[in-house]
């Protein structure tokens, strides 16, 4: 099927079954199509809080159709690939996260977004790239174990005088960003503002201009009077910045990035899951009303 059926037999499912289609930034363009609304994975929960739509496709990756469901368990949440999983959420273990716990009694657990239900119901509050020193700086305890991207709890520290516990996991895209790399594209571009996901090594962050989740850098870059910019974070994020600013030049960082993972979702994909309604996405009850207490005070910092 060509990709303008595609697209439109798409449309016209989501408006005979009261559908809405939210896609992560780091999505093939294709998918920005069809799309009701495309962001980070902050923006995407609060849009899964405010939809009034019965169906919830998510184009992204397990753990964010996850929170989808758990904030809307009244509403049909689907996956169009059950093979889009995140990398980083399976380096978080409930048993091993309950023994550190036990180890550090008086810490919070503040759990990323990009982790599982079960690890989200052992937390005290999640939060996202956008605003995770936001969150810990929110909480009375003076320890926090943070799970489980050890990166971003360094860029915490930076901004926080807790005691941060870090997990050691983290992104596999991110982390092979290479501070040597970002050198050599500042030497061959000089005018170029450098932007940098704060899921890079602290030797990449500390070569910033500017450190943004993905929402953020886009944000950066519409108010920016720059023309040129360098990019650490996955390749998704240029491909958007190209489409809603083509006046402007945008440079991957070396040696580049891209999520396999979520580039799974394909259109025709998409398609099956409303045609099919699969693949539903459900989260034990028990399990899902302690992931939301966490979600809802994250959702709830100002």
């Amino acid at each position: 099927m060509e990709k303008k059926e595609l697209i439109e037999r798409i449309n016209k499912l989501k408006k005979e079954k009261n559908a809405v289609i939210l896609a992560h930034i780091y999505q093939r363009p294709e998918i920005y199509n069809v799309a009701d609304f495309i962001g980070d994975s902050y923006g995407l929960s609060k849009k899964a809080t405010e939809t009034d739509a019965e169906i919830i496709v998510f184009c992204g990756v397990d753990f964010m159709a996850e929170s989808a469901y758990i904030l809307n368990p009244d509403k049909t949440v689907l996956i169009p690939t059950r093979l889009a999983n995140c990398p980083m959420a399976a380096m978080v273990d409930v048993e091993g996260l309950r023994k550190l716990k036990a180890q550090c009694h008086n810490a919070a657990v503040v759990s990323y977004v990009n982790t599982t239900a079960d690890v989200k119901a052992e937390s005290d509050i999640c939060c996202t790239s956008a605003n995770a020193a936001k969150v810990v700086n929110s909480l009375e305890e003076d320890e926090i174990i943070f799970v489980p991207d050890s990166n971003l709890a360094h860029y915490v520290m930076r901004h926080t005088d807790k005691k941060i516990i870090p997990w050691n996991g983290w992104c596999y895209v991110h982390n092979k960003f290479s501070p040597e790399g970002l050198i050599r594209a500042k030497a061959m571009h000089l005018a170029a503002k450098v932007l940098v996901h704060p899921e890079c090594i602290p030797e990449v962050v500390d070569l910033a201009d500017e450190v943004f989740s993905t929402t953020g850098m886009v944000n950066y870059v519409k108010q920016s009077p720059d023309k040129t910019f360098i990019i650490a974070t996955e390749i998704g994020v240029i491909e958007r910045l190209k489409l809603e600013f083509p006046e402007k030049v945008f440079f991957q960082a070396p040696p580049g990035g891209t999520c396999l993972q979520m580039k799974k979702t394909t259109l025709a994909l998409v398609l099956d899951a409303l045609e099919k309604e699969q693949f539903k996405v459900t989260v034990p009850e028990n399990i899902r009303v302690r992931a939301k207490k966490a979600l809802d005070k994250m959702l709830n910092v100002d």
